[in-house]
């Protein structure tokens, strides 16, 4: 089999080419493209255009109020290790740098992990509570996605023919009061692993440790990563005590739709999501309350 390869240098080239061949495959690290092609999960595509050399779409930028963008070429190591990032937008981080090995951060994107759109992608959840919008591109034109819009199962993605990913937008997180945030999972071992079970908070806690609003996703138990709204409405007004955070967690758990695989049963999965998920609202919560000290 013979694939056409093109590599752009730079983003008019590489929109005119997907205008030409809007079924080709778009090349940033490669990490998921040749795991799975190696593996036998997916063939080669006919034709394959390269990214990694569009510096344009690199970067994390800080824009007017507040708002951040992360360029699609952006790697998971310049995520994990962003001063913005860590600051402000912490479950992303802790996402980031939980990606693969360090070889696999450094070559790894945003834009390529959302496409790829796993099931068990750790910066899904934090995207997710970040209410992160999927920038798009083509020849006729640019659009931006609810994150929570563009994955729709797994692998599978709400880009049409001809369109790349350009950038992943955050809004501006209203930090009065303090906001805190985290990203934790399930594993087996400490590197190298998919999440069995993952999950993201967001919180806003003032000085007497009431939560104003809260956001909680969970991965790996769903064909996408889910928000659990329950969950959320259940500590928004409240203190955060242990039996809130709790009642909190096993709202997150029902709405999960875990299977048995390789890596753990569905019964399994949905009695973690309760133990991940208070883990990571109680994480959330002490960065929020160190934050109005």
């Amino acid at each position: 089999m013979s694939v056409e390869y093109f590599e752009a240098a730079d983003l008019k080239q590489a929109r005119d080419y997907l205008g030409r061949n809007p079924k080709a495959a778009v090349l940033a690290g490669g990490t998921d493209l040749v795991v799975g092609t190696r593996s036998g999960k997916r063939s080669l595509p006919d034709a394959i255009v390269a990214i990694h050399r569009l510096s344009e779409l690199r970067g994390i930028e800080e824009q007017r109020r507040g708002a951040l963008r992360l360029g699609a070429l952006t790697s998971h190591a310049d995520i994990e290790s962003s001063e913005v990032v860590v600051r402000s937008w912490t479950a992303l981080s802790d996402a980031s740098a939980l990606v693969g090995s360090p070889a696999t951060r450094h070559l790894g994107t945003i834009g390529g992990n959302v496409c790829n759109a796993s099931p068990a992608m750790e910066v899904g959840s934090p995207l997710l509570v970040f209410d992160a919008r999927v920038e798009l591109t083509s020849k006729r034109r640019k659009r931006t996605l609810p994150f929570s819009e563009f994955v729709t199962g797994p692998g599978r993605t709400a880009a049409e023919a001809g369109e790349m990913v350009t950038a992943v937008l955050l809004p501006a997180l209203n930090r009065r009061p303090p906001v805190g945030s985290a990203y934790l999972r399930l594993e087996y071992r400490q590197a190298m692993e998919i999440a069995v079970v993952g999950a993201a908070a967001a919180l806003a806690v003032d000085g007497r440790g009431k939560c104003k609003w809260a956001r909680i996703a969970i991965t790996a138990v769903a064909p996408t990563c889910l928000r659990a709204s329950a969950a959320e409405d259940m500590l928004a007004g409240h203190k955060l005590t242990a039996d809130v955070i709790d009642e909190a967690a096993r709202a997150a758990a029902a709405v999960a739709k875990p299977i048995d695989d390789v890596r753990a049963s569905a019964e399994y999965r949905r009695e973690m999501v309760t133990v991940i998920v208070s883990r990571a609202i109680a994480r959330a919560a002490a960065r929020a309350q160190a934050g109005s000290r």
